[in-house]
Formats: C-alpha cells, sequence, structure tokens
C-alpha cells in the first residue's frame, strides 16, 4: 500500500481509506446505504488491515452511532495498528444543543465517539459540516483542547466551501489554535466542483484531501 502524508501534518495516511457509511442500517436513510452487521464488519476490516489499509472513516451520524460501535469493536485488540477518523456537527437528537459545532456539542459528541469506539483518542476528527451559528473561533479552540487533552491527534473539515475553510485556517492562525489539515468533500467524474475552489485553496494551503 502507497502511503501519503496528510496536508502538512507529519502523519502518513494509506492512498486509501475505508469508510464505514455501511455499517449498521438501523432505518430507513442507511438502510439504502448497506447493513454491514458486525460479523462481516469484522471481516472487511481484517481483510483491509492484511492488505495494508490501516485508515478507517467514519461518523457519529453513520447509524446513529452503530458504525462507529461496529468499528470499534472490529478492531478491538488492533488498535494501535488502525488509524480512525470520525466526525460531529450533524444532529444526534432533538435537542437545541445536540448538533452543531458549538464546544458544549463538540466536548459531547467526541466524548460519545470515544466511548462507541472504544479508544482513548481520535486520530481525525473531523467537522461534519460548517456551522454558521457558531463562532469559528469557539469552534477552533474547542478543537484545540481535545487536542491539547490528547483525544483528538489531527482536526479536518468535511463539506466546507473555500471561504469556510480559508476563514477556519486564517483564524487558526491568528490565535495559534489547531490547524484543519485535511479537507474531505465530493469529488467524482460527474462532479467536479472540487476543482474550482478547494483543490487549489488545499494546494495552496497544504490542507491533504480525502474523497467521498
Amino acid at each position: 500500500m502507497e502511503f501519503r502524508q496528510l496536508g502538512r501534518s507529519g502523519l502518513k495516511v494509506p492512498a486509501l481509506s475505508f469508510g464505514t457509511a455501511t455499517f449498521g442500517g438501523g432505518n430507513e436513510f442507511f438502510d439504502k446505504w448497506g447493513g454491514v452487521d458486525q460479523k462481516v464488519g469484522n471481516r472487511q476490516v481484517d481483510m483491509c488491515l492484511d492488505h495494508g489499509l490501516n485508515f478507517f472513516d467514519t461518523a457519529d451520524v453513520y447509524s446513529a452511532g452503530l458504525a462507529e460501535t461496529i468499528l470499534g469493536t472490529a478492531l478491538h485488540g488492533k488498535r494501535e495498528k488502525a488509524l480512525i477518523s470520525t466526525k460531529a456537527t450533524f444532529a444526534m437528537g432533538d435537542g437545541p444543543n445536540e448538533k452543531g459545532s458549538s464546544r458544549f456539542h463538540l466536548i459531547q459528541a467526541a466524548e460519545a465517539s470515544l466511548k462507541r469506539l472504544g479508544t482513548d483518542y481520535i486520530d481525525v476528527y473531523f467537522m461534519h459540516g460548517f456551522d454558521a451559528l457558531t463562532p469559528v473561533e469557539e469552534t477552533l479552540a474547542a478543537l484545540d483542547n481535545l487536542v491539547s487533552s490528547g483525544k483528538v491527534r489531527y482536526i479536518g473539515c468535511s463539506n466546507f466551501s473555500g471561504w469556510h475553510v480559508m476563514k477556519s485556517l486564517a483564524t487558526s492562525e491568528k490565535y495559534g489554535l489547531a490547524r484543519y489539515v485535511v479537507y474531505q468533500g465530493y469529488y467524482s467524474l460527474i462532479g467536479r466542483d472540487y476543482e474550482e475552489e478547494i483543490m487549489p485553496l488545499c494546494i495552496d494551503q497544504g490542507v491533504g484531501t480525502m474523497v467521498w
């Protein structure tokens, strides 16, 4: 497996990662994506590790947390062999503070993800989308605290616009906060908007890219 440097960080990641949005199912939306159970999930994770693919991507909202639980169980006893990325921002309940990128929600969401994954640290923690209601400074300060505490190693953003990314990077530089090292977004032969703004921005700013 070819390994590449993730943005300007020192982290080396495989050229391919394994997404777990198909893990779990259990509701109308995620049943359409897939319903991989624990047994099959264990086998898929083992196959990846056997072939040098050790980067596993998940999110708290995937099957309402079940995908994280399945992944964490599949990696039990093998955590040191794997890199795990997960995400927060989207709603995990009906309460007003059970969504978004506020300090309140991010600390709560990170602790819940760590518990479901059965680990004491997350390798790459993504903001799953941009929260326009929370100041960027608050979000990045909360993420910086998670990094400083050792619960998160690196941070990234997903589904941001170009100005969202650039404002975040500028804020990190201004206040000396942890910096997004990777952007995750949609890119395919039929969806090439990424090339217009995000791609040159990431190249210029040294931000890595993970494609979904």
